[in-house]
């Protein structure tokens, strides 16, 4: 079997666009491996002018020059032989795993991204046993939060989660709601991600301390609002010339009646439509998004709504669901048309604060 040899090299430049008062450039050494790259100061500085770009060192013979060029070359002949020694014990290396190895850094230590990267290849594997798909999109919105935090206070582009303290849990809130604009309630949900994190690493050993000790993650309380029976009256009541919103409308009405949130009935089959002892229609299935096992009575509206799709849609399905995006961009325009001032969204449905089933058995007779 051919080796695959990986293309590493080292180089030194100036960072000129932190020039000091005295004129000089910080020293940054940069370390390319595969096409990545990990870089570090070297603590040195000099004058631009005396800087040999294509070289990468200081010209002439001064003392300085001297000085310096003899420190890079102590540098590179360091690196090089943490590059060897790395390769030599079977690792895999990396710009990052070197530069962390010549600095010091020990990498054995489990990393805050890694133990998010680990979280996520597994929660990956149960979409569409027992987790949904939407779920495995917020810890990988989660995951990419915490990584542009790190970079923002830190500057690193992952840390050790044995640094991680108090401190570091506070800031992290106050980046959210501050450099990310997140309300309280979504930055909340964020922290809640990063902690479950935390906890699998501190009851599982890889870390001594909890950094949440101290911590409260709050929720506020937040009044999403509710149709009032006049408007859900006049919704029905309505007739659009249409089809697209007449769509909309079947929709909306069915998870009204239903309670059914928009991927549970997206996913509604024919299947899922059944007959009880009592000659009365339910609808039975598992939630697509905790596989908890639903029983609800179909009343007379959803089975005219069911009725009046059967047999015109492929695959099994009862309704012809859209994307929620576009469903509740078309949901505005209802709104609009029937006169209604409140906010209505899909998930609007499910907020039943002024009437229950009693009221829509009352409405449908």
């Amino acid at each position: 079997m051919k080796t695959v040899k990986s293309t590493f090299s080292l180089s030194f430049f100036l960072k000129r666009n932190a020039q000091k008062a005295n004129g000089n450039m910080p020293v940054i050494a940069r370390i390319t491996i595969n096409g990545a790259v990990a870089q570090f100061s070297t603590k040195l500085e000099i004058a631009p002018n005396l800087w040999n770009v294509k070289m990468g060192k200081v010209t002439g013979r001064s003392n300085e020059a001297v000085q310096i060029n003899n420190i890079l070359d102590g540098i590179r002949a360091k690196i090089q032989s943490h590059y060897h020694s790395l390769l030599a014990g079977g690792r895999g290396v990396t710009a990052e795993i070197l530069k962390n190895s010549f600095l010091g850094i020990d990498d054995s230590y489990e990393t805050v991204l890694t133990i998010f990267d680990k979280h996520n290849a597994d929660l990956k594997k149960l979409v569409g046993v027992d987790k949904s798909d939407s779920t495995y999109k917020k810890y990988l919105l989660a995951r990419q939060r915490v990584a542009e935090f790190i970079r923002y206070r830190y500057k690193m582009t992952d840390m050790q989660l044995r640094n991680m303290d108090l401190m570091f849990v506070k800031d992290y809130e106050v980046f959210l709601k501050t450099e990310c604009r997140l309300s309280h309630n979504v930055a909340a949900k964020m922290i809640q991600y990063l902690k479950k994190m935390v906890t699998f690493a501190h009851n599982t050993g890889i870390i001594q301390h909890h950094p949440f000790t101290g911590y409260v993650i709050s929720v506020k309380k937040v009044d999403k609002g509710y149709l009032s029976e006049q408007e859900l009256k006049t919704i029905i009541g309505k007739q659009f010339d249409c089809l697209r919103l007449e769509h909309i409308k079947d929709i909306f009405l069915f998870a009204c009646y239903t309670g059914l949130s928009y991927i549970d009935i997206a996913n509604l089959q024919k299947s899922n439509i059944c007959q009880s002892f009592d000659g009365k229609m339910w609808l039975i299935g598992k939630r697509g998004k905790t596989g908890i096992s639903y029983n609800v009575p179909l009343f007379n509206i959803p089975l005219m709504i069911i009725e009046k799709y059967k047999g015109k849609l492929s695959d099994g399905k009862v309704l012809p669901v859209i994307s929620n995006q576009k469903l509740n961009s078309y949901l505005k325009e209802i709104a609009d048309l029937c006169g209604i001032a409140t906010n209505l969204t899909f998930h609007l449905a499910r907020h039943r604060k002024s009437f229950n089933y009693v009221y829509f058995n009352t409405l449908q007779s």
